[in-house]
């Protein structure tokens, strides 16, 4: 029997609650830490009043926790950056909301501009400058929350000749 209306063979899911999913109240997963900082990062209320910069150091703030996470506010004014360094066993959401930063590895640098995002493993060395002539603003979130940051040598990049 073939039906124009697949409704009237499978039923209205919303008619079969105990079949939906509940929605999560916190992330649970990369991508919805991802969706947690794009949807903090939209909204301007909730972190612009508190951006503060410090000429001497990066200036943070911790915004907001949740079961196993913590969210962080950080203000580069030129010149300011992080250090080569990695996050023990957190992983994180590095999104920048204003400005500008650049992103250097092993391997590569990444210029990012407000709007990009950068997703990271336990153990992910970077390192995170303000090499601009503006002052920038990053949302970080890290799972579980941040307890450690490991300092990393810099490599350098060019042998020496003998």
């Amino acid at each position: 029997m073939n039906s124009d209306n697949d409704l009237q063979i499978a039923g209205d899911i919303l008619e079969v609650p105990h079949l939906l999913q509940p929605p999560r109240e916190h992330p649970a997963t990369v991508a919805e830490f991802a969706g947690l900082a794009r949807s903090i990062a939209a909204d301007r209320s909730q972190w612009a009043h508190l951006v503060r910069y410090d000429a001497t150091s990066r200036w943070y703030h911790r915004l907001r926790t949740g079961p196993g996470y913590e969210v962080w506010l950080l203000s580069w004014v030129p010149g300011q950056g992080s250090g080569l360094h990695d996050h023990g066993r957190s992983s994180g959401v590095l999104t920048v909301l204003e400005g500008a930063l650049t992103e250097r590895t092993e391997r590569d640098t990444r210029a990012l501009k407000a709007g990009s995002q950068r997703v990271f493993a336990p153990g992910y060395i970077h390192e995170v400058v303000n090499d601009s002539l503006e002052p920038a603003v990053s949302l970080h979130v890290y799972y579980p929350g941040l307890t450690e940051m490991p300092m990393h040598a810099a490599r350098c990049a060019v042998a020496e000749v003998s």
